[in-house]
Parts: structure tokens; sequence; C-alpha cells
């Protein structure tokens, strides 16, 4: 296992993140988390270290410095959050042990608009997307009709409202693409067991679009 931490230099100050490569890794997966969370989320850490056992290596990144991702709004400017996770992802393609390895993004609540906003400026440069609990309709219609990587949207059944949301976004994706909705969760996948699912249906979704183990 190849372990790393990423240092980003941003017009607002540094982001960190920390990257792990399985040996023989299919692809790398970087993670766009939701507001108010970090590197360091639980949840995207559990769904990490599932997509790690598959041989696929993930990217946990910091999208806001400390000072920004306490003003409320700027968790929610999906264009700057986007233009962080472009940082990140060129930082992949400039690392000696990345370098070459299909890109896949993971996006958790308003880093799913994030993650949708990127694969829809990279095109061919971004081999699959899953968004979880996410807000895929902040990306904008013009972005989601512009992705053209296999997109998951990954939903929890009781999360009143995001459901919908989520349907509506759906529709707009013009590229191969599913949704699959996990019965009993809510936003966040506490419920027993709904976690585990969803990070059962991002591993087998990049499984199949990232390439084979190397």
């Amino acid at each position: 296992m190849h372990h790393e931490t990423a240092s980003i230099p941003t017009s607002a100050g540094t982001v960190e993140g920390t990257l792990d490569l399985p040996a023989g890794a299919r692809g790398v997966v970087l993670f766009a988390h939701g507001s108010g969370s970090s590197r360091f989320s639980p949840r995207n850490n559990f769904v990490a270290g599932v997509l790690r056992t598959a041989g696929i290596g993930t990217l946990l990144m910091d999208l806001l410095t400390p000072a920004e991702d306490e003003i409320y709004r700027t968790r929610f400017n999906i264009t700057l959050l986007t233009e962080r996770l472009g940082l990140a992802a060129d930082w992949l393609a400039a690392s000696a042990a990345a370098r070459g390895l299909a890109l896949g993004l993971f996006g958790a609540s308003t880093g799913a608009a994030a993650a949708l906003q990127l694969a829809a400026e990279r095109k061919a440069g971004v081999a699959a997307v899953v968004a979880r609990g996410g807000r895929p309709d902040l990306a904008g219609q013009v972005a989601l009709a512009r992705v053209s990587a296999p997109t998951l949207f990954i939903v929890g059944g009781s999360d009143v409202g995001v459901v919908e949301l989520n349907e509506a976004a759906y529709l707009n994706l013009n590229c191969k693409k599913r949704i699959d909705i996990v019965p009993g969760a809510t936003h966040l996948f506490e419920e027993a067991g709904t976690l585990e699912e969803a990070a059962r249906l991002a591993r087998d979704w990049f499984g199949q679009h990232l390439g084979p183990r190397l």
C-alpha cells in the first residue's frame, strides 16, 4: 500500500488530503465531501476502505481551508468546490504514484454537485462518478447534460425531498447511468447496514468502469 499526504496550494491557503494506493491499483477515486465535512469524514473513510479492498486507490481531500469551512455559504459554493476538486485531480495527474491511473469521482452531499461539474468539464478525463446522499441538482442542468462518464446516484429511500431532487437531476444525464435507492436510509446513511450497502454499490460501479486490476 502506497500512503502519501497531498498538500495542494490554493489562493486562500493550502488544502490537504490523503492518498492511499493498493498494489496494482486499477484506478484512483477522488472524494468530494459534503458541507461541513472533511477528509476525516468517517462515512467517506469507510467507503474508501471498501474501495481499497477491491484494488481501487483513494484520495480524500479537504476542499476548503479551515477558515473557509467556518463560513456557511462557502460550503455551498459549488463553483469553488469544483475548482478545488480540479486542483486535486491535477495533483493526481502529476503524482509519481498515481499518474496514468483511471480517475473516478465520489461525491457526498454538496460534493456530488462539484464532482458532476468537474466530470462535465474534464469529459474523458473522468472514468466514472458516484454520488451518495448527494445534491446533484446543484450542479445545474447544463453541467449534468455534459457529463459523459458512467454515473451512479445512491440515495437513501427515507431521505425526504432529496430522493426527488436526485430523480429530477438523473433525467438530465445523457451518459450511462443508474440510480440505486437504499431502503430505509436517510441522508447520512446512519441506519444499520445502509452505509455498507452504499459502499458495496460504489465499489461495484468503480470496479466495472475503472478497468481491470493491474
